[in-house]
Order: structure tokens, then C-alpha cells, then sequence
């Protein structure tokens, strides 16, 4: 399945709570429930004013669907092409 990169423009996101942060993780688990299989959350990353989100689904619209459906911006939508790694360089 196509794996994606979401940004989430969020000013303030690296000060989130861990209360806060977990009220976000479910609601977004409670979308992906009502969605089915066919889009997976992988994990995000927060940064000081963004998430960055990996997600496995069949396409962006699906993508987008899911931050529709939870009030979540997804600011950039980008498929991801390859994964690289020290290992790449062997």
C-alpha cells in the first residue's frame, strides 16, 4: 500500500501536552476506526509548529479524507517515493 507524508501546520505543536497529544491520538484512531483497513496510521513526529504524519492508504484522497473527518489541517499531502538509509549507501 502507497505510504504518505502528511504535514499538519500546528503553531505551538512542540508545547502539546502529553494529555493533549493523546486526545489528538484518538481522535484520529476513532477516524481511522469508522474509515476501515483501507488507511493505516504509522506515527508522526512533532516539531515546534508541525506534525509530520505517516500514513499507509490507497491514495491521497483517502489521505485527506481522514484529516477532513477530524478537523486535522494536512497542509501537504506527498506520496512517498523511496526510503533511504545508511544502509543505501552500501
Amino acid at each position: 500500500m502507497p505510504k504518505f507524508v502528511i504535514e499538519r501546520d500546528i503553531p505551538g505543536a512542540g508545547q502539546l501536552t502529553p494529555q493533549d497529544l493523546k486526545a489528538i491520538s484518538r481522535k484520529s484512531c476513532g477516524v481511522l476506526n469508522s474509515m476501515g483497513p483501507a488507511i493505516q496510521w504509522v506515527h508522526s513526529y512533532v516539531t515546534d509548529d508541525r506534525l509530520y504524519c505517516i500514513y499507509q492508504a490507497p491514495d491521497a484522497a483517502t489521505v485527506r479524507r481522514h484529516a477532513e473527518l477530524g478537523g486535522f489541517p494536512a497542509n501537504r499531502v506527498s506520496q512517498v517515493r523511496s526510503v533511504i538509509e545508511p544502509a543505501t549507501a552500501e
